[in-house]
């Protein structure tokens, strides 16, 4: 009834999961901050999490540390587990999980991942998941998870149909005030729920990503911002134009993206849209 990724790039670890079932971002991941990365799912059973977790902490390999848990499993035939620890990746499907169910791990350098589904249209969700992962190394970690997670949706998914859908992605020093959190976001209860937790990561970035394609604030652009602004009732004093971005941007939660080197490119495109909106409005 669900279908999943957990992975490793460099110091990032994450899980993207999608499923018909109410909340999944609830039970499936756990993601530590240096790792692992684990999914629970089918007849999930949560102590996993912990189980897990601590054995990697011990030192554990991945292929013992996994095997470890669904041996003292009574109902590990009808489990299905996926594990990425800092020694590679390795994914579990019991013998009586609903058809189609099935995984695949592998591991290049520091780069490893486990993708996982049950009651899936057929193989090629899987199939297709993993090929995501592979086509999208370079990216940051959640946007390549993300990717992977509508990769196996495009192919049908959960054969039963979508509900809910997860990411979650720790990695030291990044997210807001350096807390370690990339991504934590959860769509509980969704038609399309793979593609609102697409829209929700979008506004995410938007607000707690760093600047990038800064542009001076000098010549037309610094004109064009000015009459944005003045738009919106945060016309500039004393030519002060940083100043009054600066303003507008407290307001519209975007103080994260902004820089003394001029205008992050993302701040631009929703100050437009925003004064755009504004006049259809007026």
């Amino acid at each position: 009834m669900t279908f999943s990724i957990a992975a490793r790039d460099g110091d990032a670890w994450g899980v993207a999961v999608a499923s018909k079932f109410l909340a999944v971002g609830s039970i499936v991941p756990r993601v530590g901050l240096h790792g692992p990365a684990v999914a629970t799912q089918a007849m999930a059973r949560v102590a996993y999490l912990d189980e897990l977790e601590a054995a990697v902490a011990a030192g554990t390999p991945v292929t013992e540390a996994l095997a470890a848990a669904v041996a003292g499993d009574e109902g590990r035939e009808h489990r299905q587990v996926g594990l990425v620890a800092p020694d590679g990746a390795a994914s579990y499907t019991g013998s009586e999980c609903l058809h189609w169910a099935g995984g695949r791990s592998g591991q290049d350098g520091d780069t490893a991942y486990a993708v996982q589904g049950n009651i899936l249209v057929g193989p090629r969700v899987v199939e297709a998941m993993e090929s995501a992962w592979h086509e999208g190394a370079g990216l940051p970690l959640d946007h390549r998870l993300l990717g992977v997670l509508l990769a196996g949706d495009t192919e049908g998914g959960d054969a039963r149909g979508r509900q809910s859908a997860a990411l979650l992605v720790r990695c030291p020093g990044a997210g807001y005030d350096g807390c370690g959190v990339v991504a934590d976001l959860r769509v509980d209860d969704h038609d399309d729920a793979p593609r609102e937790l697409a829209r929700l990561h979008s506004l995410s970035t938007l607000f707690f990503g760093t600047p990038e394609d800064v542009q001076p604030l000098e010549g037309s652009l610094r004109g064009e911002v000015t009459w944005l602004l003045t738009a919106l009732g945060h016309a500039p004093v004393d030519d002060d134009v940083a100043g009054a971005l600066e303003a507008w941007a407290g307001e519209a939660n975007l103080e994260n993206r902004m820089t003394p080197d001029g205008v992050d490119a993302r701040v631009l495109e929703t100050l437009r849209e925003t004064a755009g909106t504004s006049r259809t409005a007026g």
